[in-house]
């Protein structure tokens, strides 16, 4: 009994050191997290201008103009194209540079400095880069086509042509994340398999192919989410570069979340899209974790 007593005690005593250290980020998950999150749903039940302090209850109409706005679900499938894409573009590039990389050990350290330069900017600075850099007056590309006896171009002003043209932007920013984290997945796997490979006979490219992305396919996974998430809510380097233009080809979720809630001041039906937004993702994210991790799938590669 009296060693029950102990237990007793020292298990009530770990709950308390536990709840202790939690409390902090459990605050703060709540306070930044949480609470906005709550917040958002209850703002898309009113009709609010985001500043006075007057609210129209309405209930539901700002769900249901949302749910047959074609300018939103327009966003929608940029967001889709632009997800899409970066998981066709980035991953294999990323899986690629980062093999390299880790075939050439410490001789390569300058090409992981390099590459990932793009990576230390803000998603800010590079918009505006390549807004100047692809401008139909004076920017880099029109100026090499003319260089070379051809005529302007205008990628950005192009509706064709912006979406991918930013996509091109987003890729280029964003695979040394993808080559880096792979590099990661890399480090984790242990000379010994390399070196058992060897013994057995195994050229390197059998070893990348057969056993090396096997066991990145975890890593993989990640990745691949991470991406999707990533997809779905971009924002500042798209707002910086189109605008969301011309027209609404570039237009995304968050930017035209952004334009309700802070250009025409319709906070209400901005809090909608973003509820909106918070669900898609949510629902895209759950199943693609559902199909990356169902029974056999391992074998992605």
């Amino acid at each position: 009994m009296g060693i029950s007593n102990v237990l007793k005690k020292r298990r009530r005593s770990l709950i308390i050191c536990e709840t202790v250290f939690l409390l902090p980020a459990l605050i703060f998950l709540a306070a930044y997290l949480l609470y906005p999150i709550i917040a958002t749903f209850i703002n898309s039940l009113f009709q609010w201008n985001g500043i006075s302090a007057e609210k129209s209850f309405i209930g539901f109409d700002n769900w249901i103009a949302l749910i047959g706005d074609s300018k939103f679900w327009g966003a929608f499938k940029n967001n889709l194209i632009i997800m899409v894409l970066s998981l066709v573009i980035q991953m294999p590039i990323g899986i690629l540079l980062a093999t390299f990389l880790d075939a050439g050990g410490k001789k390569f350290n300058f090409f992981k400095a390099v590459w990932f330069l793009p990576m230390l900017m803000s998603s800010v600075a590079v918009g505006y880069l390549f807004r100047y850099a692809l401008a139909t007056n004076g920017g880099l590309v029109s100026s090499i086509a003319e260089l070379f006896g051809g005529g302007k171009i205008d990628l950005l002003g192009n509706q064709s042509t912006a979406l991918f043209a930013v996509i091109a932007v987003i890729c280029w920013q964003f695979i040394p994340f993808y080559m880096v984290y792979y590099m990661a997945g890399y480090s984790s796997i242990s000379t010994d398999v390399y070196e058992a490979a060897v013994v057995d006979g195994a050229t390197h490219a059998q070893y990348i192919r057969r056993i090396a992305l096997p066991l990145l396919v975890p890593t993989i996974k990640s990745a691949i989410i991470l991406s999707l998430i990533g997809s779905l809510k971009y924002f500042d380097l798209i707002y910086v570069m189109t605008g969301g233009g011309p027209g609404t080809s570039t237009e995304l979720m968050a930017t035209y979340m952004y334009k309700n809630s802070f250009i025409t001041f319709n906070m209400g039906y901005g809090s909608a899209i973003a509820g909106g937004m918070f669900i898609l993702i949510t629902v895209f994210a759950a199943i693609v974790m559902k199909l990356l991790n169902r029974k056999g799938g391992d074998s992605i590669i």
